[in-house]
């Protein structure tokens, strides 16, 4: 019979089974449970976030302005010392040739031929332009005519910033970008940017790895588009939820956009580093900054340090670190070699190149004083809202050229203000108050504000100087003589003493002026001058305060007072105390008023704004200067030719002693700041200089104004557009003279030391110096303009015909002045002689600008 063996039982327990089977079961429910969980919540943050970019995108354009500032066209005139290549160089930097639809050109030697395109800012008119013998000889527009000036694209000065955080970019597309800009940035922050699908896990593990271990969170495992989402939607804040948000936004971009979308938005919203208030962003922002080019401009060298200040744009700015941005351009260089885009003898080609930044001068080269400005006035014609969500093209009054040297020569002139600050203080000094210093140029026919510096660091301090209100000083006062010549054009007797003109003797003399019922006692600059009876050319001349307030008290404050405001100084009042200008006005304002004597008695508003277009060339908004007619063409010319004696003879000459020797007017100023306005055929300047906390810098303005507005007037001269300046040319009904000083007759070979005046026809002096010595009272009425022949002159019908009509500087009609850089405001020709001269002993060699002696006795007039 079969036997049956037993081995023993092999079924499994059921306990033991049962266990193992639920534990099996528990973790597969357990991970489908996570991968259900994880499935649920990333496709709730994909959406969510796919929402968040919806709603980025939709919520207007991927960056919040692309306002551009343009300069104001260059005029290109015959007998401009210009050369066809100089005129290319200019319309290389707009991009012509680079982009068509703005404009072409050919150059052919010492020829130019020029064609805007359909987006320039101008007709599509063309010309062909000959500048043989490095001098424009002609103009010929297309049809053959001949043209009497052309103006050039104007040039890009800067973007707008695009909110209160000051962000700063120039907008490029992806063919904008050099190919060597791509290899760079590619090789040293993503290598495989092109072929992955917006993640490097391998990299992003590693890194948070080592995160964990060091607890640094420095490394840096995002690729460009990570880099471009933490840019647009998330906190700079290392935090691995936000990594985690970082890697859902990416691939709502991936699914978006091409490679070359992501790059072109990755390279107009990366930060390359700060410059002054403004955060520099983007390559295109960057190369202009860094380097002063277009970025298609850009060498290979020049793509690699771009490239490796992403890293850390303040360590590696090349202007504070340039050792440690060489060094990371090199380390860009050596990476490229390794993904092949270069081979290692370019790489060591490039190594050896120096790094060749641009000026660090941010006034110099984006006017930053100047564009806030426009920004401000865009702001309240057109709205905020309209200024940040459009592509705006902002024409405005620039020169660039201009600009580059008001900024230089307000860095050159504030080194000599400040030696002589510091010579005020005793030596090792460390609470020495430097002062601050605006500058202001602008064209004197037009109104345009050709430069504008509004403080010595935009970097230090944004506050605008050029807007901010003083007290004008001594420059208010060719108002009070305007004005006296104003009233007698209009055939009215000054205070019973008949016609004024720049003979009309002043009372100097100390003086209490009642106003309102209360007594004003002001003095001269210099204590106890007091020349009694002077010329009004002398009081002029040499700034003194009395003798000009005794004018205006003729003539009627309220009536100086409406000239000046007529004249853009609108806070001027009827006082005493408006003729030595104690009311206050901007730089920019008195710039103005000055239009009034160098524009034949038309006053022309100051304007930066000409035109608003958008970005198919429409217009926007067009800005028409404001002019008026204040003053009498005769009484302009008449007080701008005291002024020109002002710089030949009086408190100006420190500007001539500076080097500046072209026909010019102009007048210090001095009342706890310092002030110099000056002016040429073709240009006015005026340059401020006080302290912020108001309180006396006690520097004359011929010492510390006057030397930089020399310094600024002497670089603009070397410019074409500048250099052509001419005399100044009186309209008709004017007569020129000249006069002895001591008896202000008509000067012959007897009375060499002579002045040039200019007179209404039949109103100078009737006899020569030389007859002196007969009878008395026929001396003296001719002295007043009483009886008598008329004068023996004639009048001057072009100034540019007679030199005495220009009153060309001669250094011979200035005796006894001081070396340069020594001279006190208030030159003198004599010793100083007692007290109370008679008219025949008087010397003038007090003066000056400023109150510094008298003070009300009882009460000050009204401010």
């Amino acid at each position: 019979m079969p036997v049956k063996l037993k081995y023993g039982n092999n079924r499994p327990q059921s306990g033991q089974g049962s266990f193992a089977s639920g534990l099996m079961r528990g973790l597969l429910i357990a991970v489908l449970g996570c991968l259900a969980v994880g499935v649920a919540i990333f496709g709730y943050a994909y959406f969510h976030y796919q929402k968040v970019v919806d709603d980025r995108l939709a919520a207007g354009p991927i960056f919040a302005s692309e306002s551009q500032i343009y300069a104001a066209p260059r005029e290109i005139r015959p007998g401009q010392k210009l050369t066809a290549a100089s005129i290319a160089a200019d319309l290389r930097r707009v991009n012509y040739n680079g982009n068509p639809q703005l404009g072409t050109f050919k150059l052919e030697g010492d020829t130019i031929f020029i064609k805007p395109g359909p987006e320039s800012y101008h007709s599509t008119d063309g010309a062909t332009i000959d500048t043989t013998g490095g001098v424009v000889q002609k103009i010929t527009a297309e049809n053959g005519v001949a043209l009497a000036a052309y103006d050039l694209e104007p040039q890009l000065i800067t973007a707008l910033s695009e909110d209160k955080n000051r962000t700063k970019r120039r907008l490029v597309t992806y063919k904008d970008i050099p190919p060597r800009m791509v290899q760079a940035v590619t090789a040293i922050e993503d290598r495989n940017f092109f072929e992955h699908g917006g993640v490097n896990y391998l990299r992003i593990g590693k890194c948070a790895v080592e995160d964990l271990m060091t607890h640094h969170k420095e490394c840096g495992g995002s690729t460009l588009t990570m880099q471009l989402a933490r840019g647009f939607f998330l906190s700079p804040d290392k935090l691995f939820k936000r990594k985690l948000i970082e890697i859902m936004i990416t691939f709502q971009l991936e699914a978006r956009f091409n490679k070359q979308q992501i790059f072109e938005m990755y390279a107009n919203e990366i930060n390359l580093g700060q410059r002054g208030s403004y955060a520099i962003n983007g390559f295109g922002e960057a190369a202009q900054t860094y380097f002063g080019k277009n970025l298609r401009q850009l060498d290979t060298a020049e793509c690699a340090l771009l490239a490796g200040m992403i890293q850390s744009p303040n360590r590696l700015n090349p202007y504070r670190h340039p050792a440690r941005a060489m060094e990371r351009r090199n380390v860009v260089l050596d990476s490229m070699v390794e993904t092949g885009a270069l081979t290692a003898s370019e790489a060591s080609q490039f190594k050896a190149e120096p790094i060749r930044l641009a000026p660090p001068n941010l006034d110099a080269n984006e006017a930053p004083y100047f564009v806030d400005l426009v920004h401000d006035q865009l702001v309240r014609k057109i709205g905020d809202q309209d200024l940040n969500h459009q592509t705006l093209r902002i024409y405005t009054s620039l020169d660039p050229d201009l600009q580059r040297a008001a900024s230089e020569a307000v860095e050159v002139g504030m080194k000599h203000v400040d030696e002589l600050v510091r010579k005020r203080y005793k030596k090792g000094a460390t609470n020495i108050t430097y002062p601050q210093v605006s500058l202001v140029a602008i064209n004197p026919h037009t109104g345009q504000i050709l430069a504008l510096v509004g403080g010595r660091n935009y970097t230090a301090s944004q506050l605008d100087h050029a807007v901010a209100k003083r007290p004008t000083g001594s420059i208010f006062k060719p108002f009070v003589y305007a004005a006296a010549y104003n009233t007698s054009l209009n055939g009215l007797s000054l205070g019973g003493n008949g016609v004024f003109t720049a003979a009309t003797l002043l009372n100097d003399d100390t003086t209490t002026f009642m106003f309102d019922g209360k007594p004003y006692t002001p003095g001269n600059f210099v204590k106890g001058e007091y020349p009694g009876m002077v010329t009004a050319t002398d009081a002029l001349d040499h700034s003194l305060n009395i003798a000009t307030i005794s004018l205006a008290q003729m003539v009627g404050f309220d009536n100086v007072a409406a000239l000046a405001r007529a004249s853009g100084i609108v806070n001027a009042r009827g006082t005493p105390s408006v003729a030595i200008g104690t009311y206050t006005a901007t730089p920019i304002d008195m710039a103005g008023a000055y239009t009034v004597f160098a524009n034949n008695g038309v006053h022309l508003d100051p304007w930066l704004l000409a035109s608003v277009r958008n970005a198919n060339g429409d217009i926007v908004a067009d800005f028409a200067p404001q002019a008026r007619q204040v003053l009498d063409p005769r009484a302009a010319y008449l007080t701008q030719s005291m002024l020109e004696n002002v710089m030949n003879h009086g408190t100006g000459i420190a500007a001539r002693r500076s080097g500046f020797t072209a026909p010019a007017a102009g007048k210090t100023g001095t009342e706890h700041d310092a002030w110099f306005v000056g002016y040429t055929s073709n240009l006015i300047c005026i340059v401020w200089i006080g302290n912020d906390d108001y309180t006396d810098i006690k520097i004359q303005g011929a010492d510390a104004a006057a030397p930089v507005w020399a310094e600024f007037m002497n670089r603009a001269i070397k410019l074409p557009q500048y250099s052509d300046v001419k005399p100044f040319s009186p309209p008709s009904g004017i007569t020129v003279a000249t006069l002895d000083k001591t008896s202000n007759l008509l000067a012959d070979a007897s009375c060499p030391n002579d002045y040039s005046a200019a007179f209404l026809d039949g109103t100078a002096p009737q006899n020569y110096c030389s007859q002196m010595g007969e009878n008395p009272q026929n001396f003296i009425q001719r002295i007043f303009g009483i009886g008598g022949n008329k004068p023996v002159v004639s009048p001057v019908p072009n100034a540019q015909t007679n030199p005495q009509a220009a009153h060309p500087y001669n250094p011979a009609l200035a005796p006894n002045t001081a070396p340069p850089g020594n001279a006190p405001e208030t030159p003198s020709t004599e010793p100083p002689k007692p007290k109370k001269k008679n008219f025949f002993q008087k010397i003038f060699g007090g003066g000056g600008d400023k109150d510094k002696d008298g003070q009300p006795q009882s009460a000050a007039p009204p401010q």
